[in-house]
């Protein structure tokens, strides 16, 4: 049977992240993929000019049409824009025991809000506690928390007091620090830190959406938690690596990367 993925997030025009990033990452992985769309940008690889946010009537129409018709295996959720939505998203995984990966986007990387703190109260009370794995940045993780998250000992801590929150597991990802960029996961009470060499290249646009596309995929296709991940990362590397450098800002990653990486692959 073939494995059906989805993702709730944002349109990116650019297709270098969002349900565009999501769907193509889907694809590479060998899963079936489908999306609901939370708000509409007008945005390029040189940042982001606009954002709509969908209704909740039309976004919750969206998530009920789809869900009466194909059960995804695993979900994702990228940047929703109000605290309704993310409520509609926590009562609905939470009705069909979807698995759900939370990938908790608040602010663009040009620095466009996409979810107020009305939102981001939600995301914490309601939707961490669905949530078989949140997957933030450094500065996400801040944000949810209220406090610094830049040390190795303040990521280990974060990445605790995330699964405190509820959270089944949490991948407090390092691309952001100086150095190589090492991801913190905590799960079942034990801390995994994955490493990977950094790539120099500015075309890194998506990163986090595409991160957390391929650990859903993994999951869909019945991959564990830590498996998942590690596989993820080592693909996100060699598809950074080959990125088409595409635009006249940060392009996308490459989402056509193989997964099965070629002898003599960088991250091979």
């Amino acid at each position: 049977m073939t494995s059906v993925a989805l993702s709730i997030a944002g349109s990116d025009p650019s297709g270098g992240a969002g349900i565009q990033a999501d769907l193509k990452t889907f694809h590479a992985h060998g899963v079936y993929g489908c999306a609901v769309i939370s708000l509409i940008t007008a945005q390029s690889t040189l940042g982001v000019r606009r954002v709509e946010v969908l209704s909740p009537s039309l976004f919750a129409e969206q998530l009920d049409v789809l869900l009466s018709d194909l059960l995804p295996m695993a979900a994702k959720t990228g940047a929703l824009g109000s605290a309704a939505q993310v409520e509609l998203v926590a009562d609905r995984v939470a009705e069909k025991r979807v698995t759900l990966v939370v990938d908790p986007v608040m602010v663009s990387k040009t620095g466009a809000v996409l979810l107020d703190e009305a939102g981001r109260s939600a995301l914490r009370q309601r939707l961490l506690p669905c949530a078989a794995l949140v997957t933030p940045n450094l500065d996400e993780a801040a944000l949810l928390l209220g406090r610094s998250v830049s040390s190795a000992a303040e990521i280990h801590d974060a990445a605790r007091a995330l699964v405190d929150l509820g959270a089944h597991a949490a991948l407090i990802k390092g691309g952001h620090r100086e150095g190589e960029p090492v991801d913190v996961l905590c799960i079942g009470g034990a801390i995994h830190e994955l490493y990977a060499r950094r790539i120099d290249s500015p075309h890194t646009h998506g990163v986090g959406c595409t991160l957390s596309a391929a650990i859903t995929a993994r999951l869909a296709l019945g991959a564990g938690t830590l498996e998942a991940c590690r596989l993820a990362k080592e693909w996100l590397t060699r598809a950074i690596a080959s990125a088409p450098r595409l635009g006249h800002g940060q392009g996308a990653v490459n989402h056509l990367e193989p997964v099965f990486a070629e002898p003599g692959r960088i991250g091979a």
